[in-house]
Formats: structure tokens, sequence, C-alpha cells
């Protein structure tokens, strides 16, 4: 069979700046899901976009045809309405596991298809995996049964959704073109509509420890997000978070989990409930529940109820205890003063090392590494007095961790004046 267009026309047109039409990004897509386009074409495509950018109707267009490269999911059967949402990664962010069960409260239902961490950042189903009994893999049967009967539900995306967005993630990942707004934007999209939700709620991380470290391109993300989504029929908003320094007071997996149980206890840290109410407030309103209080319900226990049955409905063990990592460290200040910083990337980096992330897909995570933190920007500290606690299972990863914590966790003898930074920095809407 001949094919319609040739891939160095396509690669030229762009490398030129010029706009490829519809049917050049339907078959070009297409014909690399098919392996007619090689990867090392894709790559030089990939680049020419990075270089020279896409317009509106191009994204839109390339958004779509990776949705047509497989399956969709259709939540029109279930009885109540569907809102998701998306986070880009930061440190310590554990909002899904409060976030889902919290919204579900409110007889809305949430399919949060997630992820497994990669560097620095945490994946949520790398945190539940740490419950013991607790399962990823759900068929879409039983992703449906429990949507209908819990409400909530966390699990691993198929692969049948836009195969042709994990091609190319992969790509992208070892050619340097991850940066694209266009691509970033159409990867996160495409597969956030084939899942069918009628609602989406984006959380854009900007600072050290997110992919976006500047706010004018997380800005663009965002907006080229919800133009994406407001195209596809799906209610889309977007806030823009600060991620600066760590989510509330871990990062790791166990650890996070822990916290995110206390956040549905009624407590937890300020930030991690703050945030999580704003998300919750944003889902609601998008599902059509304005009037919800989710505060209250995190605060009486419905949330926690909700959260009890969707972990047990994946096999897990809502009361067993977390698992602990063997060996500990502390890092104590050197000084009396202030916290002035405490990097976000640093604190992920630290993590990382000690076992809680993986630098390969194939890599396996320890439940129980990662870091605790006793004090947050801005707080007076006494010297010896503990900042930090690393935990893991193999105490040969203690030196490593602390190199990426160096410069990254900085006592200073008096506070900037400097006012501090809002959590939720800006939000995107259609319009």
């Amino acid at each position: 069979m001949s094919e319609p267009f040739d891939a160095v026309d396509v690669i030229v047109t762009k490398r030129d700046g010029g706009r490829l039409s519809e049917a050049q990004i339907d078959w070009v897509l297409d014909a690399y899901t098919r392996g007619v386009v090689a990867d090392e074409q894709m790559s030089a495509l990939a680049m020419a976009i990075l270089l020279n950018g896409m317009d509106r109707a191009e994204i839109a267009r390339w958004t779509a045809a990776m949705i047509a490269s497989g399956e969709r999911m259709d939540f029109s059967g279930l009885s109540r309405p569907t809102a998701d949402k998306h986070s880009t990664g930061g440190v310590g962010d554990k909002i899904t596991l409060p976030l889902a069960p919290l919204v579900a409260v409110f007889g809305v239902a949430v399919p949060q298809l997630s992820g497994r961490g990669l560097g620095h950042t945490g994946g949520t189903l790398d945190k539940l995996e740490s419950v013991p009994g607790w399962r990823a893999a759900l068929s879409n049967d039983e992703m449906m049964r429990q949507l209908e009967d819990v409400g909530a539900v966390i699990c691993a995306a198929g692969s049948g959704l836009a195969p042709a967005d994990r091609k190319l993630y992969a790509l992208r990942d070892v050619t340097g073109t991850v940066e694209a707004i266009p691509l970033i934007a159409s990867s996160i999209m495409s597969k956030k509509i084939a899942e069918g939700t009628g609602s989406l709620v984006l959380d854009v991380k900007v600072g050290s420890g997110a992919f976006m470290k500047d706010a004018e391109r997380a800005g663009e993300l965002a907006r080229t997000m919800v133009e994406l989504g407001t195209d596809a029929g799906v209610r889309t908003v977007a806030l823009l978070t600060d991620m600066s320094t760590p989510l509330g007071l871990t990062a790791g997996n166990a650890l996070e989990v822990r916290e995110s149980v206390e956040v549905l206890a009624g407590g937890g840290p300020a930030d991690v409930v703050e945030l999580t109410v704003a998300l919750a407030r944003e889902m609601l309103d998008a599902a059509g529940r304005p009037d919800a209080d989710p505060a209250a319900a995190l605060a009486d226990g419905r949330a926690m109820d909700v959260w009890r049955r969707m972990i047990a409905a994946q096999g897990g063990d809502p009361d067993a205890p977390l698992p602990v990592a063997r060996e500990t460290e502390q890092v104590v200040a050197e000084a009396d003063g202030v916290l002035t910083t405490l990097d976000a990337y640093a604190v992920g980096v630290a993590a990382w090392r000690l076992g809680a992330g993986r630098a390969r897909k194939e890599d396996p995570v320890q439940a129980g590494a990662g870091v605790e933190l006793h004090a947050r920007p801005g707080d007076r500290v006494r010297a010896g007095q503990p900042l930090l606690t690393l935990h893991t299972d193999t105490p040969e990863r203690f030196a490593r961790a602390r190199e990426a914590l160096a410069g990254g966790v900085v006592v200073a003898p008096e506070a900037p004046a400097a006012a501090p930074r809002p959590l939720v920095l800006d939000r995107v809407a259609a319009g």
C-alpha cells in the first residue's frame, strides 16, 4: 500500500516553520503507531515542533489523532457525573489520595487513571502499592462497578488509551524534546479526553520541584491544556500551584500514604488540606455540585469512609500497618536561625536516591523509603534540631541522598522579609 505522505516532507514543513495540515497530522501519528514512520523521523519532527511550536488548531488535531490511535472509555452509563484531576507532578504531591474519595462523597464519580513515578516525582500508583494487598490493575468492568458502588477509583490506565502517546512519550524522553509545550499538552490531554471524563481540573505545578520551573511557561501550558479540553467538549479548568518547596511533610511512598490518611482523618499539614479542598471545589463546581462543602467532609469523616471502601474494593487492607524503612538517619540544623530554604527538587532527588523512585521504568521502588520534614521555611530552629529524617532499607544510600540536599536546606541567622508565596498562584479557565 502506498502512503499518502512522505515523512521527510512532513518534517521539512515544520522545520521551516510551516503549519501541518489535518491530513498530515492524522497520517504521521497513525503511520508512527503502525511503524511506517521510524523513530528517528518522529524524533526530528518532535524537535521541529519544540523549536517552531504549533498553533491551537494544530495542537487540537494532534491530540485528536493520538486519541484516535486507541480506544475511548465511556462513563455515560454511570448514574453520577464524572470529574477527574491531573497534576503535572511534584515533590510530596499526594493530593490525589485524599481528593478522589473527598469528591466522591458528593455523588461525583472520580475515575483517577494514574501512573508510576519516574525521576524525582513520585507516582500515585507506587504510593498506593505500599498499602498491603492493594492492586493497581483493574479491568474496565471492575472500574465501572467500583465507580458506581464506591464513587472513586485510582488505578493504572489501560494500554488501549492513546497508544501513540505511549510510543511518543518514550521517544521524547531520550531525544531532548520533553519540554515542547504542544507535545506535553497533547500527551496529557489525549489520555484524559480518551478516558471520557465529563470535567477535568488540572494542577499545573510551578517552581524548582516542578516539571515547569518558570511561571510564564507553566501558564502557557495551562492555557493550552484548558483550550484542548474545552475544544473537545470537556469542562476544563487549571490551577497554577507552587512547587518551590515540597507539599506537606513527606516525600516517599508509604510516608505519603500515612500523611494522606491523616488529612482524611481531619488533620494533616495545612498546605495539603488547602490544596485538596481547592481542587475539590473546582471539581465539584465543574461537575455541577457548586454548593458542596468539601472542607466539612474532610473534617467529619465522610471522605475517610469512602477512602476505606475504595482501598478495600481494590484488595487493600485500610487497617494494615504501612511498611516502614529499616534504617533512618537525621539531618540536623548546624546553627541557630531560620530555615529559609527547603528546596523541593533537592528533597525529591534525595527521596529518589533513598529508593522511593526509579531511574528506569522497570526499576523497583522501596515502599518505606523517602524524606520526612520536621520544619518548614520560615520556622525558627536551634542548632542540633532535626530538620529532616531520611528513610531507606539500604543505608549505603544515605550519603548520596545527603549530597542531593547540599544547598537545598538553608538555615540563615535571620529570615528575609519577603512575603510567603501563596499555594495557588493563578486560575486558568476557558473564555
